[in-house]
């Protein structure tokens, strides 16, 4: 199964490595192929003084932590998504949150679900109608099942 990573979700799996979303970050390339945008990791840089005081560890700590983290995930040049997808997305989230294009816009194109923990773009997703997401618990369940 192909699943599109947001943003948000990297950033719980390293503020929390051994949580839930850490373990199926690092644990599911048996059962999951994970993919981002390459935003995804500019995303990590611009905020990684924020993360170094959240999770309280040295710099060499947390390059380890993220590198655990994204090991699993295929990251992708979201210039590859075609023209015509990117605007299509942005306009669907114009009313939603449109910082989110570039990872719907991936999971549109890949034919993917999108993993997400925005509580407002999964609400806002569910109201036009489009289910092709995961939360983390739903993605737990199907991990647990698959595992056993």
């Amino acid at each position: 199964m192909i699943i599109v990573v947001d943003t948000n979700i990297v950033f719980s799996g390293i503020l929390n490595s051994s949580g839930n979303i850490g373990k199926l970050l690092m644990n599911s390339k048996n059962h999951f192929k994970l993919y981002a945008c390459n935003f995804l990791k500019f995303e990590l840089l611009k905020n990684r003084s924020k993360l170094q005081k959240l999770t309280k560890l040295k710099e060499s700590e947390l390059e380890e932590i993220e590198s655990l983290i994204t090991s699993n995930i295929i990251f992708i040049n979201e210039k590859l998504i075609p023209l015509k997808i990117l605007i299509s997305t942005e306009n669907y989230l114009r009313d939603i949150d449109i910082s989110d294009t570039p990872h719907l816009a991936l999971a549109r194109y890949l034919k993917a679900k999108l993993w997400t923990g925005d509580k407002a773009l999964i609400d806002g997703l569910r109201a036009k109608g489009y289910n092709a997401n995961f939360t983390t618990n739903q993605l737990s369940i199907l991990y647990e099942k698959l595992e056993s």
